[in-house]
């Protein structure tokens, strides 16, 4: 009896797995066999079983075991609060795939409930891409703001500021924060914070109930560089002083500790919320991202954690 429970639960794992494949990272079923090492036939078949177990809704609805190994082992290495882990696709380079329908799916549990919240909103590709994926929801009740500015140098809308995508699909209150994402001075900055209109929405941030963020890598290819937030020098600089990762511009070390100066003087951005009072949520994954991650966890700059099993395992092993 046992055996074929067991044969059963793992039958359905694979029907999970191959269903993930399938319809959230747009593999082929030529391409499930020769991932999952089966034939065709087999790989259609377990897609075929997703579908009428119910596996399938737009997100695959299914705890693989690894997975929920692996995320109960984070949160008890990194005290963390709440840790979601996906399965990975080793075929796929992406840095968003499976972490952005899970955070669109915690965004919208969180969004779905009548009490009323606030929930703070970062920047960052990831984040785009799961707000991307929200349905169209009718949410007065709550409120919704953004942690960081949402112009850039050159006086146009930051890209991958989500809150105005955000503010379209949830119909919450929304608050942004209309100021550059790096200031031009520490004078400049000052003087903005101050500012009558920004004062009561940096106070909202900082009493969010719940956090949603992005990790930005400081390698070559940097987004706060690749997006012209900083320059060539400056990222150089950020570098040669420790700097390995980013949270809404805010810069620091493999020890998580903020560089000093430089530019974490000019960043516009709020505060991270008490990790203390609230959650805040990364949602990141991949190589580049790992040192950012692993020191964040550390550090406790956040308390919840959204990623992929290649991710899990490698900060589990102090990578």
């Amino acid at each position: 009896m046992s055996t074929r429970q067991d044969g059963g639960s793992n039958r359905l794992d694979d029907a999970a797995r191959a269903g993930w494949l399938y319809y959230v990272a747009g593999n082929t079923q030529d391409q499930i066999a020769a991932t999952l090492g089966i034939s065709r036939q087999t790989a259609q078949r377990l897609v075929s079983l997703a579908v009428s177990e119910g596996l399938i809704k737009v997100r695959v609805d299914h705890p693989i075991a690894n997975c929920l190994d692996l995320a109960a082992r984070l949160r008890s290495r990194f005290a963390l609060d709440l840790v979601e882990v996906v399965p990975s696709d080793p075929n796929s380079s992406s840095t968003t795939i499976g972490i952005a329908e899970a955070a669109a799916a915690e965004i919208e549990r969180r969004l779905r409930s009548p009490t009323p919240i606030v929930m703070g909103i970062g920047t960052g590709r990831t984040l785009k891409a799961a707000i991307e994926q929200l349905p169209p929801m009718e949410c007065p009740q709550h409120k919704v703001v953004s942690l960081t500015g949402n112009i850039s140098p050159d006086g146009s809308a930051a890209f991958y500021n989500v809150i105005f995508t955000m503010a379209d699909r949830v119909k919450a209150r929304s608050f942004p924060m209309p100021l550059p994402v790096i200031a031009s001075s520490p004078q400049e900055r000052e003087m903005l914070l101050n500012q009558p209109m920004i004062q009561p929405t940096l106070a909202l941030a900082a009493e969010a109930d719940v956090t949603f963020i992005g990790i930005g890598d400081l390698g070559p290819r940097a987004p706060l560089y690749e997006d012209g937030f900083i320059s060539e020098s400056e990222l150089k600089a950020l570098q040669k002083a420790g700097g390995i990762a980013e949270i809404v511009g805010w810069v620091f070390d493999r020890e998580g500790r903020m560089i000093e100066g430089i530019t974490n003087d000019r960043v516009s951005s709020a505060s991270l919320p008490s990790r203390e009072k609230s959650l805040v949520i990364a949602l990141a994954m991949g190589e580049r991202k790992l040192p950012g991650i692993l020191a964040a966890v550390n550090r406790r700059l956040v308390n919840g954690l959204i990623t992929d099993e290649r991710t899990a395992t490698a900060l589990l092993a102090g990578i």
